[in-house]
């Protein structure tokens, strides 16, 4: 099976679905990912920390600059964790991909689409906090029209510190992974987002993907695992 995920940022592919890709790299499955967004520069300061102000001057940025090359360095070691084939990374505004066309975010997907030839897309949820991780999906639905040569399976996945905090929406899952033999390389390649990962209680720590883990486990009867929406599923002759 050809598996690609189209993901806003940089972590999102580990945070929402990181045992899941295992257990497909595992099965031979080819894996593709691209990142739609920087990731970093939101923050408008460097050093990873945010600052509250939206003006940015020319030195944070380049400092940002090089911090998108560690994060895109991270993300190298995070999918030889998980034994992913091949990433590729966009430049679309962190937190800001509202304000590019849709059809301009609708084209890069089709062409990875086009590319890649995928049995089944895995992308962010529509109900999201973070606006991005919004954008992306509604970009992948489009590329994903049921037309000619259409992908036969879209799935959504949550991701921690963005998908809890919508209030008052809420992510209802229709499908789970048992990841109890993955969970721990999952961390482990969280963990690999040095500048990402965070202290309990957020919920991007080590101790809350567990946690999270076991919950969506009990849900489905499992002692660990991932939960998913699936959007469309199409059973072709």
């Amino acid at each position: 099976m050809k598996i690609l995920v189209i993901a806003a940022h940089p972590d999102d592919e580990i945070l929402g679905m990181g045992g899941t890709l295992l257990k497909h790299s595992l099965k031979g499955d080819k894996i593709e990912v691209a990142f739609m967004a920087t990731g970093i520069t939101s923050r408008r300061s460097s050093k990873y920390h945010n600052s509250s102000k939206y003006e940015i001057d020319d030195n944070a940025l380049q400092k940002m600059q090089k911090e998108i090359k560690e994060l895109r360095k991270d993300a190298l070691k995070a999918s030889k964790i998980l034994k992913i084939s091949k990433i590729r990374f966009y430049d679309f505004p962190d937190n800001e991909m509202d304000s590019v066309p849709l059809l301009k975010i609708v084209k890069v997907i089709e062409n990875e689409i086009k590319n890649t030839k995928p049995d089944r897309i895995y992308t962010n949820h529509y109900s999201d906090l973070n606006v991005d991780h919004r954008i992306v999906y509604q970009a992948t639905l489009t590329a994903c029209r049921p037309i000619k040569d259409t992908v036969n399976e879209l799935i959504s996945f949550e991701v921690p510190s963005s998908t809890e905090w919508n209030y008052p929406t809420k992510f209802s899952p229709n499908y789970f992974v048992d990841i109890q033999n993955q969970l721990n390389y999952k961390i482990k390649a969280m963990k690999a987002y040095k500048n990402e990962i965070k202290k309990f209680p957020h919920p991007r720590s080590a101790q809350n993907l567990k946690i999270t883990a076991q919950k969506w486990g009990s849900v489905a009867g499992m002692k660990a695992a991932e939960a998913f929406e699936i959007i469309r599923k199409l059973e072709k002759k």
